[in-house]
Parts: C-alpha cells; structure tokens; sequence
C-alpha cells in the first residue's frame, strides 16, 4: 500500500473506481430484494447518518494528521537551515585553515541537502544519501581534530553547532518517514466502501440518477487524493520546497 500511497493520482484514480463499482454493487443487490419499508428505510437512514457521519469524522483525522506532518517537515527544512547557517558563522572560530575548509564542505553540503527536498527519482535520491553521508563524516572529521587538539570553550560551542547540523539531517528524514499508517488508509477505504455500498442499496428503484450516484465516491476520493497528497513527501503535488536552504545557500556563495 505504501507504493501505491506515494502516487496520489493513482489513489484518486483507485478509490473512484473502487467506490463506484461499490454504489452499483449495492444497486444491484437492491434489485434483487424487495423494496424497503418506511419504516425500515427509516432505520437505514439512521444507520447511513452514522456511518457517513464515522467517515467524514475519519476522514477529518486524517487530513488534520497530514496537515500536521506536512508542517513539520516544513519546520524542520527552516531549523536545517539555521543550523547550518549558525555553524558556518561559528567557523570563524577554528584556525583559518580549518575555518576555510569547513565552509567549503558546507556549501556542499547544502546542495546535497536542497536535492534531497527536489528529487522525486529513487535511484538519485541514493546517490544523494551516499554524498551527504559522506559529507556528513567529513565535516564532523574537520572539526573534531581541531578542537579535540585545542580543547577551548569557543571549540566546544563549534563541536556542538555541527553536532546540529548532523543531527537536523535526522530529524528531518524520520520526518518525511512518518506517514498516515496503513491501518488508518485500510479503515478508512473500508468505511466508504460500506457507504457507497449503502448509497447503492438505498437508492429509490427508478430513481437511480447516475450523476446522483457519483457524488459520494467523487468527494470521498477527492478527499483521500489530498490526504495522500499532503502526507506523500516526494510524491505528492503539494510539497515541501527548501527555499530557506536555497536562500542560505545563495548568501553563503555571495559572502
């Protein structure tokens, strides 16, 4: 499912399919039945309000949960940033020769972190993996034997302000990790399933306008289309962009 959940087109293209062929499953049924009371048609009005009610509050979760992931990594991308800007600030710190090549594997650093936001291709995104993890050793190497050998305050401050910028390369991948989880995709598409299937089975006989029909399974496939959009980092069409790491990345290539 998680395959799947990183395309959000398909998830729309998947779900309107899946619901619609559910509303005339229960149109079928229904025509192979007699036709409701009144006053069981007013028990399965009361027993659709219920479910439609589940699923809409459901649906809400959700969305809410995805809104909020996407504002963490927003967040975390802007404390990225800062971190790397403080750190290279904190160079000035370290022997000028030190300093000059901290600075340098800095701004490498950050275009492997702005590819990482940008890049949609597995195979790429690896390779970038591959960089920054190396990187990332570096940077930690041409600092950690400069002030290991002075052992001074100010050399601690620029030991901890990498140990920052390390650490914010986590924070954010466990971030873009964190998605909705299956169990909740599975109740949810289950749940409309029985609603489309309900809508179906209690449509009127002669009255079964297909346009009528349709309009549950579109918004309920809007809505998962959007929830999976917002909560597919990579994938999704609204995305987190590095504006605060190209931005930083532009002024340290000025300076």
């Amino acid at each position: 499912m998680n395959h799947v959940l990183r395309f959000p087109i398909v998830v729309l293209a998947l779900s309107l399919a899946v619901l619609w062929l559910s509303v005339w499953i229960g149109v079928s049924i229904r025509k192979r039945r007699r036709i409701l009371e009144e006053d069981e048609r007013q028990d399965f009005g009361t027993i659709m309000s219920a479910i439609l009610t589940l699923l809409g509050l459901i649906i809400g979760f959700s969305f809410s949960m995805a809104i909020y992931r996407y504002d963490q990594r927003k967040d975390l991308e802007e404390a990225e940033a800062n971190a790397i800007g403080t750190e290279y600030v904190r160079a000035d710190y370290l022997p000028a020769a030190d300093a000059a090549k901290v600075r340098s594997l800095l701004r490498d650093y950050i275009d492997q972190r702005i590819a990482f936001y940008a890049t949609r291709d597995d195979s790429q995104l690896r390779q970038i993996d591959v960089a920054t993890t190396r990187l990332a050793t570096e940077l930690w190497s041409a600092v950690q034997v400069p002030t290991a050998a002075r052992n001074t305050f100010m050399d601690t401050i620029v030991a901890t302000g990498m140990n920052d910028v390390l650490n914010s390369r986590g924070f954010t991948q466990a971030a873009w990790w964190n998605r909705i989880p299956n169990a909740a995709w599975g109740l949810m598409v289950t749940i409309a399933i029985c609603c489309s299937l309900l809508i179906g089975y209690g449509a009127r006989a002669g009255k079964a306008r297909t346009t009528l029909l349709l309009v549950l399974p579109l918004v309920v496939s809007i809505s998962f289309f959007l929830i999976a959009d917002i909560d597919s980092p990579r994938g999704g069409v609204v995305r987190v962009q590095p504006q605060n790491l190209i931005d930083l990345s532009g002024s340290l290539r000025a300076h």
